[in-house]
């Protein structure tokens, strides 16, 4: 078992960062929040569904603040209102019920607009985090060589004008697209600060190369019991970053969030299309908040018996699928009924 480093506890909403809770997911919302209505609230609310604790939010103007402000009255997870440049934005955004507030010290540079930031944040009981990216380092910064330890100094800087107010609700987050960056600068601060850490690689990439370069670094710090919440950032979906961060974290720490699915890659063996009906049952799956393991196969060579050791498991034998629930056949059925007979026996470990 990982010994994670004792940290600072931070309420988030309803959710705490830190003080030895467990690790949470956050995504990043990736399109402009327009009208606040029923189909907004119910993607936010299937990202919640699927394993997301914290949304982050990008708030670039106050118009886009009042909007996020009146979607907090609208839903349950978390909101983080992101924000960059302008020191207004987030004062406006903390007249409303948001949960913690993203600032950048490399775009809000002036002391007193940050004091400004910090105090009403205080009053309004919401917590910061103060988040280092290396594309984004105060300017005499940017040309230091050593990129991890000028990303602790930017995180110093800040923290002395929040030490000064006397405000301690605050995570930290040091990112570079870099992985040895990362984890350096992510090591650094640790070793010298107990303040709670947002971990995860920076404009990681895209679908498959993003999620490779991000486990091998988060599961770096996270071995070594540094992190308290964790984004993965892919230019892909919020959905994938979601699963891709329960994975990482379930596969670091041992401790299993959600199901294990085991499936096989597919061969000329198969003849069960295990990509078509993991596409099928994907959101049953991936909204199950259950320890179980899952085996999907497409042949009679390995198939039975992956699918009789898992909890649930499904192989394809011939013109038929063979369903096993705990090492027992309960269903041979065509290929047409499988899926929608694999939802049935799903649902009934809720």
């Amino acid at each position: 078992m990982i010994k994670r480093k004792k940290t600072r506890a931070v309420r988030v909403g309803r959710v705490i960062i830190g003080g030895g809770f467990p690790i949470s997911i956050q995504t990043m919302w990736k399109e402009p929040i327009g009208d606040i209505d029923s189909n907004l609230i119910e993607k936010i609310n299937a990202l919640q569904a699927i394993g997301c604790d914290i949304l982050r939010i990008s708030v670039p103007d106050i118009r886009t603040a009042e909007r996020v402000g009146r979607l907090t009255e609208n839903i349950d997870i978390p909101l983080v209102a992101d924000i960059h440049f302008d020191y207004r934005i987030a004062l406006r955004i903390l007249d409303f019920n948001i949960a913690k507030l993203r600032i950048n010290p490399g775009n809000i540079r002036d002391k007193t607009k940050i004091e400004k930031i910090i105090r009403k944040a205080s009053a309004r009981g919401v917590p910061v985090r103060v988040g280092i990216n290396s594309g984004s380092l105060p300017g005499d910064l940017k040309d230091e060589r050593d990129t991890a330890l000028a990303m602790v100094k930017a995180a110093e800087r800040e923290l002395e004008i929040f030490s000064k107010i006397g405000f301690e609700s605050i995570v930290f987050s040091l990112k570079s697209s870099d992985i040895h960056t990362t984890v350096r600068a992510n090591k650094l601060f640790s070793e010298r600060y107990d303040y709670p850490l947002h971990i995860g690689l920076t404009e990681a990439g895209p679908l498959i190369q993003g999620t490779v370069k991000s486990t091998i670094a988060l599961n770096k710090l996270i071995e070594e019991g540094i992190g308290d919440t964790i984004r993965v950032s892919l230019s892909s979906s919020p959905e994938d970053e979601i699963i891709a961060a329960k994975e990482i974290v379930s596969s670091s720490t041992g401790i299993k969030r959600g199901i294990n699915i085991i499936s096989c890659p597919l061969c000329g063996r198969a003849s069960f299309d295990v990509h078509s009906f993991l596409n099928k049952i994907g959101p049953s799956l991936n909204s199950m908040d259950k320890n179980i393991t899952v085996a999907i196969m497409g042949c009679v060579v390995n198939g039975p018996g992956e699918a009789k050791s898992a909890d649930i498991g499904i192989t394809g034998a011939g013109n038929y699928a063979v369903i096993f629930k705990r090492g027992k056949m309960i269903h041979k059925v065509s290929s047409e009924r499988a899926a929608e007979l694999f939802k049935e026996e799903l649902l009934k470990f809720q």
